[in-house]
C-alpha cells in the first residue's frame, strides 16, 4: 500500500512553542527498540495480511478469506505494507520516549479527567493494583484531529512542536489500516454494502478514537514478585480494532479458545491487529472481541521499559450498538444484541471508561455481583480474567 499523503487540520504556530527547536528530532534522543527475549516461549500462530495486495485484482476477497478464521475465533492478526516508512515510525516512538521523560510535574498538567471518564491526555501509573503491588503503566492520549477536539485539550510543549507529523500519522492509520479492514470485514460477514462499516467509522464525524503513547516502566524482582509478575489482568479493548506496533518486550499474552495464554510475537514490519468490544456489540458476538492481558516479560528483559504506540478506531459517538441485520452470516449464526436496551457508541465509552479509569468505582461493582462479572451499561456484563 503506497503512503498516504494527508493534509492537516491545523498550522502549528511554532512562535508559540517556546525555543521550538530544541524539539528538533535532530535535538531528541533517538529511541531504541531493546533486545528481543532469548527465551524459549509459547508464541501464538497469527495470521499476517499483506495489506500491498488490497488493491490488486482479487486483492480483497483474498485477504478475506485469510481473515475468516482469525476474526471469528482468535480475534488477533498482524498486517504489513501499511504506508508508513521506517523513518515515520521510528520518529513517533521517539517522541513516546520524550513525553514519558517529562518530569511528572510537566506532565500532570495534561492529566486525564477520571471521574468524567475523558481519557484524552496523561494517566499517571500507580492507579491500580496488581496484586499487592501498584500498576507501572503511563498513557498518553491525543484525540482525533478534527473540529470536535480541536483545542479541546493542552498539549505539552513536545507534542505541540511535532502535532503536524502526529496528524498525518494517525490519518494514515485510519485511512491505510482501519478503513480497509473494516471493509474486509463486510466481506466477511456478506455485508451486501462493503462500505457499510466504513460509513460508521468516518474520520471527521465525531468518535472517540485516539492515538496513543504507553509506557510500562521496568520493575525490581521484587516488584515483579508483588505483582505476581502480572501489568494488565486479562480484558478486552472498548473500541473496533486496536493497532499495536511492533514491541520486542515479550509480554503481550491472549488467551485462547482452549483456554490457554499465548505470547504475540514481535513481527518485524508490522502492526498487531486486535478486535475488540464494539464490532463484536456490531455482530452480536460473532466478531470476537480477544481477551488479552500484559504479564511480565523474561528476565533478560527486565532491564528494559516498554513503549508502545497504539491506535485505537472507534464508530461514530451515535452508533447504536445492535447486530447488523443484512448479513446472510449473522443470520445463519442466529446472534442476538448483546444489551438489554439500546446503546449508543457514546454512552458504551463513557460506561466501560468509568470503570478503567476508576478502579475503585469498579472494585465496588464487582463485589457488589460477586461472581466476578460487572454490568458495564445496558445489561451488558464484562468479566475479570486472570
Amino acid at each position: 500500500m503506497s503512503a498516504t499523503i494527508t493534509e492537516t487540520l491545523r498550522k502549528v504556530d511554532l512562535n508559540t512553542v517556546e525555543d521550538a527547536h530544541q524539539y528538533d528530532f535532530s535535538s531528541l534522543t533517538p529511541y531504541v527498540h531493546p533486545p528481543e527475549t532469548k527465551k524459549d516461549l509459547p508464541w501464538a500462530e497469527l495470521v499476517t495480511l499483506d495489506l500491498e495486495d488490497y488493491g490488486r485484482p482479487g486483492g480483497k476477497e483474498r485477504l478475506a478469506k485469510q481473515l475468516e478464521h482469525a476474526v471469528h475465533h482468535v480475534g488477533f492478526f498482524y498486517v504489513k505494507n501499511y504506508g508508513l516508512t521506517d523513518e515515520q515510525v521510528q520518529q513517533q516512538f521517539t517522541l513516546a520516549k520524550a513525553f514519558f521523560d517529562l518530569p511528572t510535574e510537566e506532565k500532570a498538567k495534561y492529566e486525564v479527567d477520571y471521574a468524567n471518564a475523558d481519557y484524552n491526555g496523561w494517566r499517571r501509573a500507580g492507579r491500580s493494583k496488581i496484586s499487592t503491588a501498584r500498576d507501572n503503566v503511563e498513557i498518553f492520549n491525543i484525540p482525533k484531529f478534527t473540529q470536535d477536539f480541536i483545542g479541546k485539550y493542552p498539549q505539552p510543549e513536545l507534542v505541540k512542536a511535532h502535532l503536524p507529523e502526529i496528524e498525518v500519522f494517525a490519518k494514515a492509520l485510519h485511512s491505510n489500516v482501519v478503513l480497509p479492514l473494516l471493509r474486509l470485514f463486510a466481506i466477511v460477514l456478506q455485508l451486501p454494502d462493503e462500505e457499510y462499516l466504513v460509513k460508521q467509522h468516518t474520520y471527521e464525524k465525531k468518535s472517540e478514537d485516539h492515538f496513543r503513547y504507553m509506557i510500562y516502566r521496568k520493575r525490581t524482582p521484587e516488584e515483579h514478585a508483588a505483582s505476581g509478575f502480572g501489568q494488565s489482568t486479562g480484558h478486552t479493548d472498548l473500541g473496533t480494532v486496536t493497532l499495536l506496533f511492533r514491541q520486542p518486550i515479550a509480554g503481550l499474552q491472549i488467551l485462547g479458545e482452549d483456554g490457554n495464554w499465548t505470547y504475540v510475537s514481535a513481527q518485524p514490519g508490522t502492526i498487531t491487529v486486535n478486535l475488540a468490544d464494539t464490532i463484536s456489540h456490531l455482530t452480536g458476538g460473532w466478531l470476537k472481541s480477544s481477551v488479552h492481558r500484559v504479564v511480565a516479560p523474561p528476565e533478560d528483559q527486565w532491564q528494559y521499559d516498554r513503549t508502545g504506540l497504539l491506535y485505537f478506531a472507534r464508530p461514530h459517538n451515535d452508533t447504536v450498538l445492535v447486530p447488523i441485520d443484512d448479513s446472510p452470516v449473522l443470520k445463519a449464526a442466529g446472534v442476538k444484541t448483546r444489551f438489554e436496551e439500546p446503546v449508543t457508541m457514546e454512552q458504551w465509552v463513557k460506561a466501560k471508561q468509568t470503570l478503567q479509569l476508576n478502579p475503585e468505582i469498579a472494585a465496588k461493582k464487582y463485589a457488589e455481583a460477586g461472581d466476578g462479572t460487572v454490568e458495564v451499561i445496558g445489561g451488558f456484563k464484562d468479566r475479570r480474567y486472570k
